[in-house]
């Protein structure tokens, strides 16, 4: 295989899928890859990037026939300069619902001759129902050096219920209005830890010493604060956002089952889970997850350790392997 070019676009802000994607390239890169990063301004990187590894401007990037363009989903007209160039081109879908955003009306993914890489099982099914074929997967990972558990919890009276409220705000703050009011009913106190503008350090602490993590985000491709809680030692409770059902497991008897065949894992259930943007379904995730805390005992300790486990089977190690195997076999995309 020839280069690697991978595009970075330009955002305001940092996201979680902008950084899977320089990690991404980093990766590549420490496997021996000839890696450049492709931005559309190279005076203006949306964020720091990788060491390193050389930088090209979209329009001047230089790709080849043997060369493949790795490009984010929304971004159809970055893949011009890798299409006109006879580059192998590769669509990195890390969010199903933005799987056609950016393409012209009329036009469809079957009308470009692209390949894709999807972020999890779930959106890989998608993109399948959506194009017939279904592609790989290369997951995201999360640094066991920063996530990880302290050596006791807080005692859970009150129970501290961490939530991030820049998703989905509006049913962040329903969802605590109707804890708050079962409490005389149910006995149960909380402690409400909005996570909001810290460095990943500061969020990594927070969730330390939280309990319960609320997971109001979606749509999702394969979320990550979930997956970070989990290392931390919290059962999660809330919205999948369809991506997270690549690792979320139900912990209850029934409860919801989502519409996607979920792949087999080694762990059991490791949260709680409700249908989007269910509110009702959510608060009752939501105590059940405070009662395993306040009962404590072998059913608490079987979901944090599937929880650890979870979050074990998403480190860079296994990321690593994922792009060995993928680049290796990336001529029968």
């Amino acid at each position: 295989m020839g280069r690697t070019f991978v595009f970075l676009p330009p955002l305001r802000t940092v996201s979680g899928g902008l950084v899977v994607l320089a990690e991404a390239a980093a990766g590549l890169a420490a496997l021996g890859h000839d890696v450049r990063l492709v931005l559309r301004d190279p005076a203006a990187p949306p964020l720091a990037l990788p060491p390193g590894l050389p930088v090209d401007a979209l329009t001047e990037a230089g790709m080849g026939p043997g060369d493949l363009f790795l490009v984010p989903e929304g971004w159809p007209n970055a893949l011009a300069p890798g299409l006109a160039a006879g580059a192998r081109c590769v669509v990195y879908c890390q969010n199903w619902a933005y799987l056609w955003n950016g393409l012209p009306e009329g036009v469809g993914w079957d009308r470009l001759p692209v390949a894709f890489l999807a972020v999890s099982d779930p959106v890989a099914q998608f993109i399948e129902q959506a194009t017939g074929t279904r592609p790989p997967v290369l997951r995201p990972a999360i640094d066991p050096a920063r996530f990880f558990p302290p050596p006791a919890k807080p005692v859970p009276e009150p129970v501290r219920v961490g939530y991030m409220p820049r998703k989905n705000k509006a049913l962040a703050a329903m969802l605590r209005r109707m804890a708050e009011a079962r409490t005389a009913r149910t006995g149960i106190a909380y402690d409400w830890l909005p996570i909001e503008g810290l460095a990943p350090d500061g969020v990594a602490e927070a969730l330390r010493g939280c309990h319960v993590f609320l997971a109001t985000g979606f749509p999702e491709g394969c979320p990550l604060p979930p997956l970070e809680a989990m290392a931390c030692g919290c059962v999660v409770a809330g919205f999948a956002g369809f991506g997270g059902f690549d690792y979320m497991r139900q912990a209850g008897d029934g409860g919801y089952a989502p519409s996607v065949a979920l792949r087999a894992v080694a762990w059991g259930g490791n949260g709680f889970y409700a249908a989007d943007n269910d509110v009702f379904g959510a608060s009752r995730c939501l105590e059940q997850a405070a009662r395993l805390w306040l009962g404590g005992g072998a059913p608490l300790d079987a979901v944090l350790e599937n929880a650890r486990q979870t979050a074990a089977a998403y480190g860079p190690k296994a990321q690593r392997a994922d792009l060995a195997r993928l680049w290796k076999e990336l001529g029968g995309l």
